[in-house]
């Protein structure tokens, strides 16, 4: 069983589908989840703490807006800790949007650069691009699992 980065990190339906074919999903949801239900003091529970930009530093430099850095400090621990990736590109806002666009730009520039299998996808438009883009994505999560 790999991890694998999907990309929107925030898609339930891509993260399902790596689930559902035995892998590991490294989502945002996953994420937010852990600090969502983390005890604390704060009431209602904040997703990022100050200490997260300066996480970020790390992926972004500091002449990058706040934003960027502290998307960063939650994506970036995903991407190191990835064995793979699946990348969607132009997908639809329901699928799930990233809504930052330097972001997204340096999210598909590390997984790129990054020496793990990436399946690089365009979202489907239609019903038969739709049965093509999941049989991709199975046989893709197949290979992982014959390599392993």
């Amino acid at each position: 069983m790999a991890k694998v980065f999907i990309y929107p990190a925030t898609s339930l339906i891509l993260s399902d589908l790596v689930a559902r074919f035995g892998h590991t999903p490294l989502s945002a949801a996953i994420q937010i989840r852990e600090r969502i239900q983390t005890p604390g003091l704060d009431s209602p529970p904040l997703q990022i703490t100050p200490e997260e930009p300066k996480k970020g530093l790390k992926y972004a430099a500091v002449e990058v807006p706040s934003g960027v850095r502290g998307r960063m400090s939650l994506y970036g621990p995903m991407i190191e800790e990835a064995e793979a990736a699946i990348i969607i590109n132009d997908a639809d806002y329901a699928f799930g949007c990233m809504g930052c666009a330097r972001t997204n730009e340096l999210i598909k520039f590390l997984v790129r650069s990054s020496d793990i299998p990436v399946l690089d996808l365009n979202y489907p438009k239609n019903e038969e691009e739709g049965e093509e883009f999941v049989a991709a994505i199975h046989a893709f999560l197949k290979r992982l699992e014959e390599s392993r």
